[in-house]
């Protein structure tokens, strides 16, 4: 099962050094922004609209990135620094460090993108990973149904429940973006699937 983590904490860091350093990131900007700064860095950093001067979040373009490293609470930061502990490892393996960095920015830009397109017109503010961190399950969604013979059983299976739950979790918590949630796992699916197709135009169908 590709989820399952028996890596030293040194082993984690030298094996995954992408993912280690966006969860370094997280941690530290969510200690400097509460313990700190007073929230300062969530307000420079945020994504947010404006229905009369800013509908779609253009006005402050880096804004549909910073965001991605910011969160509400502990609770919110936890969450989703376990998932990527988690999940994010086999991805950055199979893609490759740089590849994956770009993959997992692009989601939470996705998640920031089609929030904008729904909300705009709204004022509306987002912050967190999760757009990125559905990327992940998108990714992973892509990889179940279409090179399912590259799975086990086990992981095809965690994949649908991990999925499922992510479903429920958006739709029942209170203050969740559903819709970034959802730009970034639809990002995720098309991106893995544009890997997929150029190593198999390359290598050949294995």
């Amino acid at each position: 099962m590709i989820f399952q983590r028996n890596e030293t904490f040194r082993g984690y860091l030298r094996a995954y050094p992408v993912t280690s350093i966006f969860l370094a990131i997280n941690l530290i900007v969510f200690v400097l922004d509460y313990l700190i700064l007073d929230r300062e860095l969530s307000l420079r950093g945020i994504f947010y609209l404006d229905p009369d001067y800013d509908p779609y979040g253009l006005s402050e373009p880096w804004r549909y990135v910073t965001s991605i490293a910011l969160h509400g609470g502990w609770d919110h930061l936890l969450f989703n620094c376990f998932s990527t502990l988690i999940f994010a490892p086999p991805l950055e393996r199979l893609l490759g460090h740089f590849r994956y960095f770009v993959y997992y920015v692009l989601a939470g830009i996705a998640g920031n993108l089609l929030s904008a397109i729904v909300y705009a017109g709204s004022l509306h503010f987002s912050l967190g990973a999760s757009g990125a961190i559905y990327g992940l399950f998108g990714a992973y969604l892509f990889l179940a149904v279409f090179r399912k013979f590259a799975l086990d059983e086990a992981t095809r299976k965690t994949i649908f429940i991990s999925i499922a739950f992510g479903i429920v979790y958006s739709l029942i918590v209170p203050n969740i973006n559903i819709w970034a949630h959802l730009g970034g796992a639809l990002a995720g699916f098309g991106l893995m699937g544009l890997f997929v197709a150029s190593k198999t135009k390359k290598y050949g169908r294995g």
